[in-house]
């Protein structure tokens, strides 16, 4: 499938959103794609990430772009192709966006008509909005933004299929990695093949992709690829998505070699089983905070079950002993953005609902509505930094050491798919691009 099909039908879904969001408080919205930046005390170019609510309408991650939405027009895109021999400037233009919006491409920012006093500007740079004409106050409206940030958790047709294509390619990529890391690879070697097999640079990915072999996988954002190994590695956990026309895959995987410890194995197994009881009860109306406890709580029986924990899961639950173990929220929402806007919105206006107290890391918090598309994700760990001083408090009789200490070097657990809630139930957008293989034991 063409996954540029529907994107008319996208536009104006938003072009209706954006007026009813306007309701006669603007004439209209200009978006900025943002500019570029260079490191301190530096001429070279950070890499660019267009501005999200840019590029919810156009997928095109260039500086300086601009995009005029005003009710009842069609909207005016304007291309800024500078003259410049240093740097490759021009781009194709999709036939589709010539359907969609009028385009009126400009050698400059300055060549732009003024948009008018009426007019609300969202992007980055204030001063860009004024020298166009734009009063200073209609710069980033509050109450606009939010608006617009609470209704990006809900996909059209055209921004799913966008998903379901990246989640192609992610998988593709992981399937390549595990591969490598059964071979004996390097965190270097696994990165590589990852890029290879979805044919994407590293600046087109939606984040750095996590890959962590051993005790390196209980660093929940590791950064970085070592070359060389002493050992053949145990454990690969790996953290990796791609983009396609600005949409995001995030995919986890944990994967064990031959050496690892038999209680690590049937960890992994437990966690995948865990992981798909999770998307199964997902549905409308079910608040995502309910989501999170229940990862906790079935957590606490799977390291009861295992032996890693002894006693019952109230006992467990009272000391906090899960969050020891998944000290990370469950998931968050996913769109052009890898943790997209509006998680923690009670709704339009802006109101905040907060995550609960004992996991500060939960990032959504909202029921869940049809189209709506975001991250399962549970994990357990084993991080020094947050089990050793129960190892002195009174909840270390709960937790069997000598299973913490054997499976320190082993890391941790975590795997994520990303999910859209049905009408009814659950699409889950990762195993549907034909994963082929258990997320379980090699």
């Amino acid at each position: 499938m063409n996954e540029t099909n529907g994107y008319p039908q996208h536009v104006s879904c938003l072009q209706d959103l954006y007026e009813r969001s306007i309701d006669g408080t603007f004439e209209g919205v200009l978006l900025h794609s943002g500019g570029e930046g260079c490191y301190f005390a530096d001429d070279r170019a950070i890499p660019f990430q267009a501005y999200g609510h840019f590029g919810h309408w156009l997928p095109v991650n260039r500086p300086d772009q601009f995009l005029l939405v005003r009710p009842g027009r069609k909207p005016v895109y304007y291309p800024v192709v500078p003259a410049d021999y240093w740097y490759e400037q021009g781009f194709p233009i999709d036939e589709q966006w010539r359907e969609a919006l009028e385009l009126q491409p400009v050698s400059a920012v300055g060549e732009i008509p003024a948009p008018g006093k009426g007019i609300a500007y969202l992007g980055p740079d204030s001063a860009i909005a004024e020298g166009m004409g734009v009063d200073l106050e209609n710069c980033n409206p509050e109450a606009l933004v939010h608006r617009l940030d609470f209704a990006r958790a809900i996909k059209t047709p055209y921004e799913t299929e966008q998903l379901r294509a990246a989640n192609r390619l992610a998988i593709r990529g992981h399937q390549a990695a595990r591969v490598c890391f059964l071979a004996g690879g390097s965190e270097f070697d696994i990165h590589l093949a990852f890029l290879e097999a979805c044919r994407q640079i590293e600046e087109e990915l939606p984040y750095t992709p996590i890959i962590a072999l051993d005790e390196k996988s209980a660093i929940l954002h590791y950064q970085h690829k070592r070359r060389q190994l002493a050992n053949p590695a145990r454990v690969l956990l790996i953290d990796a998505g791609c983009r396609v026309n600005g949409y995001c895959s995030d995919v986890t995987r944990t994967w064990t070699g031959h050496t690892a410890n038999p209680l690590f194995q049937d960890l992994v197994a437990g966690m995948d089983e865990l992981h798909q009881e999770l998307v199964r009860v997902v549905r409308p109306e079910l608040e995502y905070v309910d989501l999170h406890l229940s990862a906790l709580r079935k957590l606490a029986d799977l390291l009861l079950a295992l032996g890693i924990c002894r006693g019952d899961s109230e006992q467990l639950w009272d000391e906090k002993i899960p969050q020891l173990f998944m000290p990370h929220g469950v998931g968050h929402l996913l769109g052009v953005q890898v943790h997209d806007v509006g998680g923690r919105q009670r709704d339009a206006t802006g109101a905040q609902s907060p995550p609960p107290e004992h996991s500060p890391a939960l990032r959504t918090t909202r029921g869940m509505e049809e189209n709506m598309v975001f991250t399962i994700e549970p994990g357990c760990y084993f991080i020094p930094l947050l089990l050793e001083p129960a190892r002195k408090s009174p909840a270390a009789a709960l937790i069997d050491w000598n299973s913490v200490d054997a499976l320190y070097d082993h890391g941790g657990v975590r795997i994520e798919d990303n999910v859209r809630v049905t009408a009814d139930g659950v699409e889950n957008i990762t195993r549907d691009a034909m994963d082929p293989a258990p997320a379980a034991a090699a």
